[in-house]
């Protein structure tokens, strides 16, 4: 008699859970740690500047839970007045589109105690996008930072709420806790969350997850990986439309922890994001198994270093728990953690889930290299608490032990459908359940197996991959690409799927009366349509591959991109280098650069490599960024990460990897002057006689190469900065702090640095639009004037205004902007000065001022979050990589 075959059914642990609502768990926590801290963020960790410098924000969890009442009693005000009604599926659902801060968390808690669900909306979606989620979702309002322009939210559809006018407006609202009957619904709803997820029809479709749902995720997280005694700070990094930002925040915030609120900058940056983790003692970190590739490349460059206070002398040794989730995990790169980390102390997870099933559903705990010996694959594991995971043929059997067979899921991780009650037939009753928890069962669209008690990932049943971490189905990139105008045919495929040269690809066959459109404008117009993680690579093709079936030859496509794209295979394809622009001297420093980075990303490179070429629109992203700092460090330079990511094109990587660290500004000014043999330069204190020529360097400088003012035009003139300086010009004259730059051998004058006494400045009427760029100055350099420099007359020396010659080549340049701070400090010396404030917004003065002149930011600034006094927003074109940086220096005698 044979035996009776196993069947591929998995059981999870069996747990009692009693349904709450998250907000009153959080409330009751309020009573044992009112004083303790809740959240702390970094306001200004968006810039390049070292956050270790800067103070944060702390925010305890009686002041959290305070404010949060405060909002939610004026978001109930609002939607009683207005009379704002729930939506076709009965829930009051809040749109939430900000960047990651503290605020954000505090938000999100009132949306919950106001009786309301939190959808996210990422501020970089494409207006589409965000159009589609309002119109099909119909939430009653939407609160954005102040940043966000209004005009993508269509007011017919929606109400707005900016976080100033949510904050302002209910400053004065009781603080107490909301009871049931002063809630939205009388708090009985147990909607939480609406995400929104690629759609397999081309169209994105929103998850409701309800409190219970999340909480059985969370119970099984506290039961199965409790915190440590000696753990008291977590972190929240993950963008909040991912749903592995619902664990990773209210996991910690509802067991006491505080909450450590990364920026979306220093994620990117693996330098600066280890910095994080060692100073705050980081214990666990959830992240994408791309990221985690990053940061081991990362250790293994820098994380020899003995750090203070880490006896074991390993960056990160403090980090126990490491979480991959998103995509699948390879074994190579799991052991690749065990090369590093020590087996026993650290261990690696990988969870497999969807935000369907709460975003994970089952987990495997790898703990030793000797796991992974005999495995091609890393297992996907077992089920999560109170869930059980179905293998099932195409007639819902399950499958014998070892077959592959579909992933079903059932149990209390379930979500409860989607919004408008789209893909009825993911959501089914389950033929196979004997327990009422289990009477729902998910299709998840994922192939698996069974063998030796654990689950093994095989792959999708349809056109999703996983990028970064986020769903993307080809269906919709490909609906997208098809609609261009320009595109006759398109076809959207993903080459080497979660392999470290993944690549999102659509083929695309031009109209004949549009042949003359590139791929960058291709993908530029994309850009207006799609999430950036979703905008695919374009390659142009003449004719599409057929098979003799009459369809699509794919595997053609991704063959003829290959051969195409790959230099290490086909010797015959160059990479075109332009060195014209490259001083002889430098040549060989570029030739190295340039041959590395062109062998890195080669694969995805469609143009010439110039110092004005940026590495990220090359095709860079930044894992491959790591390996190629690592390649030119194994060449002997010195280079940072963060000046890597940091850089503007392959210029300022060249300027990087070409200063020695180690020269005092003295002495890199007479470098960079020995490189203009040619100037002769001479500091001349300023005289009446200089007006004319010293106008005209600062119109040249500020208007034509301004980096703020350009968001102004054509509201402002020329003769706003002529007409300024005449105004003042007495003034700096007599007070004899300024100077100009006279080259001896032209006797011409090349440049000008103006200097205020910061305490004794002229008063002066700005009739001009100019007026808002000295605002804007006054509005960040003065708060820090005021409470944190020293007090009384000749203390701060203000760098005014700086310029140099418009004829000036870069070299030439930067040679007299060397000199100009060299004679600044001389002269603060002089007249015995404590310090020199300056701010800067050029990114070039920036750099100089970290890195070659030892200023300390006091601020650093995205200057499109700025509001004028008329609540307008002057500057809100300029990207969020636009900063103004307030700098510091000691002036020491």
């Amino acid at each position: 008699m044979g035996t009776i075959a196993k069947l591929s059914i998995v059981k999870g642990h069996q747990q009692e859970l009693i349904p709450r609502h998250l907000h009153r768990i959080f409330e009751e926590g309020v009573a044992h740690r009112s004083h303790k801290t809740a959240l702390i963020h970094y306001k200004d960790a968006n810039s390049a500047a070292d956050f270790q410098h800067q103070l944060p924000r702390q925010t305890s969890y009686l002041e959290m839970n305070r404010r949060a009442n405060q909002c939610a009693r004026l978001l109930v005000r609002e939607a009683t007045q207005r009379f704002l009604q729930p939506n076709s599926d009965g829930d009051f659902i809040i749109a939430v589109c900000m960047q990651t801060s503290d605020d954000l968390v505090t938000t999100l808690l009132a949306i919950w105690k106001a009786g309301a669900s939190y959808l996210p909306i990422d501020p970089t979606f494409p207006a589409n996008r965000i159009q589609h989620i309002l119109q099909e979702s119909k939430p009653i309002m939407v609160i954005h930072d102040d940043s966000v322009d209004k005009s993508r939210f269509d007011s017919s559809i929606v109400t707005t709420l900016t976080i100033s006018e949510l904050s302002l407006n209910s400053s004065q609202m009781q603080g107490t806790n909301l009871m049931a009957s002063e809630m939205l619904s009388s708090g009985v709803s147990n909607l939480a969350i609406v995400l929104y997820t690629s759609g397999s029809t081309g169209i994105p479709k929103g998850v409701r997850l309800p409190h219970e749902v999340i909480l059985n995720r969370l119970q099984w997280q506290w039961t199965t990986f409790p915190y440590a005694l000696n753990e008291t700070v977590g972190v929240f990094k993950t963008a909040l439309t991912f749903v592995d930002s619902v664990a990773e925040l209210w996991g910690p915030l509802l067991c006491g922890l505080a909450i450590l609120v990364v920026p979306k900058a220093i994620t990117k940056d693996p330098e600066r994001l280890v910095q994080m983790l060692e100073k705050y003692k980081i214990r666990r970190l959830v992240l994408v198994p791309t990221l985690l590739r990053s940061l081991l490349m990362y250790l293994n460059l820098d994380g020899g270093r003995i750090t203070a206070g880490n006896s074991e002398g390993k960056l990160l040794h403090n980090l126990h728990i490491w979480v991959c989730s998103g995509e699948p995990l390879p074994v190579a790169l799991a052991s690749n953690f065990f090369d590093y980390f020590q087996e026993g102390v650290h261990a690696l997870y990988n969870f497999y889930g969807s935000t369907e099933v709460m975003g994970d559903v089952t987990y495997f705990a790898c703990e030793t290299k000797k796991q992974l010996q005999h495995l091609d694959r890393v297992p996907i594991g077992i089920p999560v608490n109170n869930t059980v995971v179905y293998l099932l043929d195409s007639d819902y059997r399950p499958v014998k032990h070892g077959e592959i067979g579909e992933i079903y899921v059932s149990g209390l991780n379930l979500a409860d459908g989607y919004v408008n009650g789209r893909d009825k037939e993911k959501f089914l009753e389950n033929p196979l359940a004997v327990e009422l928890k289990y009477s729902r069962i998910y299709r998840t669209g994922d192939y698996g197996s069974l063998a030796d008690g654990y689950i093994f990932y095989e792959g999708r049943t349809d056109s999703q991959i996983k990028i970064r971490g986020h769903r993307v189905d080809l269906s919709e990139v490909e609906k997208n690409v098809a609609e261009l105008p320009m595109v006759e045919k398109a076809i959207v495929l993903c080459y080497h799927a979660g392999q470290l040269d993944q690549a999102l690809l659509a083929f695309v066959k031009l109209r004949d009366e549009c042949s003359l459109y590139n791929e960058l404008q291709l993908e530029s117009k994309l850009s207006d349509k799609l999430a950036d993680y979703m905008i695919p690579q374009v390659v142009l093709i003449e004719q599409v591959p057929l098979l003799v079936n009459g369809k699509i030859d794919r595997q053609a496509l991704l063959k003829m991109y290959e051969t195409a794209n790959n230099n290490e295979g086909d010797s015959s394809i160059v990479l075109d280098f332009d060195y014209s622009q490259v001083p002889d001297e430098l040549r060989p420093v570029a030739e190295d650069l340039f041959e590395t980075v062109g062998g890195v990303i080669g694969r995805s490179t469609r143009t010439t490599l110039t110092p004005q070429s940026n590495f990220y629109e090359l095709g860079g992203n930044s894992l491959n960024s790591i390996y190629t700092v690592t390649l030119l460090r194994e060449k002997g330079y010195s280079i940072s990460i963060s000046e890597f990511i940091a850089a503007k094109n392959l210029g300022e990587i060249l300027h990087s990897m070409t200063k020695d660290r180690e020269i005092n500004m003295v002495e890199d000014t007479e470098i960079w002057l020995s490189a203009c043999p040619h100037l002769d330069m001479e500091a001349v204190p300023l005289q009446y006689s200089h007006k004319q020529d010293v106008i005209q360097i600062i119109v040249d400088s500020f208007y034509g190469k301004a980096d703020l003012e350009q968001w102004l035009k054509p509201d402002i003139l020329r003769t706003d900065y002529s007409d300024l300086i005449s105004d003042i010009w007495d003034d700096l004259v007599e007070k004899d702090l300024s100077f100009v730059v006279v080259d001896r051998n032209t006797n011409r004058i090349i440049g000008t640095a103006l200097n205020f006494d910061a305490r004794n400045e002229p008063e002066v009427e700005v009739k001009s639009k100019l007026i808002i760029v000295f605002e804007f100055l006054e509005f960040i350099e003065g708060p820090i004037r005021d409470n944190y420099l020293p007090k009384g007359l000749n203390k701060i020396l203000h760098s005014f205004m700086m310029g140099t010659h418009v004829d000036l080549n870069a070299q030439e340049n930067i040679a007299c902007m060397h000199f100009m701070e060299h004679e600044v400090l001389k002269l603060a010396k002089k007249k015995q000065f404590a310090g020199i404030l300056t701010t800067n917004t050029s990114p070039l003065t920036q750099q100089l001022g970290n890195d070659v002149y030892n200023y300390k930011t006091l601020l650093d600034y995205q200057v499109n979050e700025y509001v004028f006094t008329d609540g307008s927003h002057p500057f809100a074109k300029a990207p969020d990589s636009q900063r103004a940086i307030v700098h510091w220096k000691e002036v020491t005698p």
